[in-house]
């Protein structure tokens, strides 16, 4: 997910959340019946067969970008869109299409998603990431995590987002882009111990992406990933070759990484490129959760944009029910027939 951008463009559209409560989180030991799909997902490979029904997709409404700038589209248009435009049956929502955090509120977007009877596959959340080298910048964000954590209850995610952060925002050079210091890779994961367990307690689960600072580096999210001890609420979002390094690192931590991943998502790259082979590693690898498309085409023909890239996983989760390789045909002109007497 394009990180920079999605950021700049989030801050201050949810001021209010990072003054929502600053206690600690508790558990309420309330298991969330619409998380089933993920709370058993051990994050080892092997324990039960994928689910590949061909509608088991969804799409990050960051991929209409365009629209909702230009208002035409808000969370609820893009529910509408997900269920009725596209056919699915489930949602992903980035939280700069949330305008509040407030209860109230985000109980009407849960009504909306149950009278689409539509799962939250995941609440993808930015502004919320655990360390930045201003501890103001990390008090505001604990205080908007939290929110999201709750949100995420409210909503009936199945999977909470929150990035780990590292560096300041737009730093991608210095020591800090490329390694957790010691103080940073402690309160990190004494964070996500704390939020996991909120997640867990709750029936859903909740974890980084390989989305920019150190996380974007598989040795480091290999480290972060151990150091939480197997966690049952905690899970790995990966986008899907978008970690640092050459071609051969990025295919490298797309397969090591697959037995941990919890949620995923395929840009226009992907879906247009090495998606059968990418899709394939993370079902041999046991992936339960939902297929998710993110579209990157610049706030041009996002509806066309987003149903091509719906339709290319779709052909792949087809195929496999049906005992395919999910490769799609090759396309031509059929051979002509022998003229008559040669």
């Amino acid at each position: 997910m394009k990180s920079n951008s999605r950021r700049k463009f989030l801050q201050g559209s949810l001021a209010t959340a990072a003054a929502m409560t600053a206690a600690p989180l508790a558990g309420s030991g309330a298991a969330n019946a619409a998380s089933a799909g993920l709370s058993g997902q051990s994050g080892q490979s092997g324990a039960k067969a994928p689910d590949i029904s061909p509608n088991r997709i969804s799409i990050l409404s960051y991929s209409f970008l365009g629209l909702y700038k230009a208002g035409k589209m808000d969370v609820f248009g893009y529910l509408e869109s997900c269920k009725y435009r596209y056919n699915l049956e489930a949602a992903n929502i980035w939280n700069g299409f949330l305008t509040s955090t407030e209860e109230d509120y985000l109980k009407k977007v849960r009504d909306a998603l149950d009278e689409r009877e539509l799962v939250l596959a995941v609440l993808t959340c930015d502004d919320c990431h655990i360390w930045d080298p201003d501890p103001e910048v990390r008090k505001k964000n604990y205080a908007n995590a939290m929110a999201h954590l709750k949100a995420g209850k409210i909503l009936g995610a199945q999977f909470v987002r929150i990035d780990a952060g590292g560096p300041r925002d737009g730093d991608r050079t210095s020591p800090a882009a490329k390694e957790w210091s010691d103080e940073a890779f402690e309160g990190i994961v004494k964070r996500y111990q704390e939020y996991a367990q909120y997640a867990h307690d709750n029936g859903f689960k909740m974890g980084p992406e390989n989305h920019w600072g150190p996380e974007g580096i598989w040795p480091n999210m290999q480290k972060l990933y151990k150091a939480m001890s197997n966690h049952p609420g905690f899970g790995l979002s990966v986008h899907m070759s978008q970690w640092q390094g050459t071609q051969e690192e990025k295919d490298k931590a797309d397969k090591e990484s697959a037995p941990w991943v919890v949620a995923v998502h395929f840009d226009n790259n992907i879906c247009e490129g090495p998606l059968v082979e990418k899709m394939t590693i993370l079902r041999d690898a046991g992936y339960k959760g939902y297929w998710v498309v993110e579209n990157h085409s610049g706030g041009q023909n996002e509806y066309a944009a987003v149903a091509t890239l719906v339709a290319h996983v779709r052909y792949v989760l087809q195929s496999w029910r049906t005992g395919g390789t999910g490769a799609p045909p090759r396309m031509g002109r059929p051979p002509r027939k022998p003229a008559p007497g040669n």
